[in-house]
């Protein structure tokens, strides 16, 4: 894996740091800590797939039609904001808002799965996939461990680290991310 996959590893890694640290509890956080019904929190789950099916496509085609970076780094930020945002959330609108934000994580999912072949080597690309997310979710699976360890000193802490995760993925991302290699490797 050359350095420019690898830097996009990176901030991969950390964002999922961020989705996953906070993953377990957010139905905890919205039914105990505010009060939404089961019913409730199938309709904030709803939200959340009617706006990833919404971003899908039309991102997509905007992404084949010229640089995929920016929409790869909006989806990290996307990523960033769900924890801060329910967090502050009190309120079903609210919360409705936070799971239109994590919907949106998906804004640029198809993108980055595309920038993954692209800067893969040509004669290497599903090797390369295949290394690319076995690295990754072997790294990530830590992030279930210290969630709980974080929620168990405080809600608070727990949203605000995966946030800190998220905004230094993106970070990361925006200086040293690459939009597609200058060269192919053999």
């Amino acid at each position: 894996m050359d350095a420019s996959l690898k830097n996009l590893l990176v901030p991969d890694i950390l964002v999922r740091f961020c989705e996953q640290i906070p993953y377990a509890f957010v139905v905890i956080w919205c039914m105990k800590n505010h009060g939404i019904s089961a019913m409730e929190f199938g309709v904030l789950t709803a939200i959340e797939m009617v706006t990833s099916m919404l971003v899908y496509i039309p991102v997509a085609y905007l992404a084949d039609k010229g640089h995929k970076k920016p929409y790869v780094a909006i989806t990290f930020f996307n990523f960033a904001l769900f924890p801060l945002i329910l967090l502050f959330s009190t309120s079903f609108p609210m919360m409705a808002l936070a799971f239109v934000v994590r919907g949106l994580k998906e804004f640029g999912e198809p993108t980055r799965k595309a920038l993954i072949m692209d800067l893969a080597p040509d004669n290497m690309k599903a090797g390369m996939f295949g290394l690319y997310y076995l690295s990754r979710d072997v790294v990530v699976s830590l992030a279930a461990f210290g969630g709980a360890w974080l929620w168990n000193m405080s809600p608070q802490v727990n949203f605000m680290t995966a946030f800190a995760f998220g905004l230094a993925a993106v970070a990361y991302f925006v200086v040293f991310g690459r939009d597609a290699r200058t060269s192919v490797a053999s």
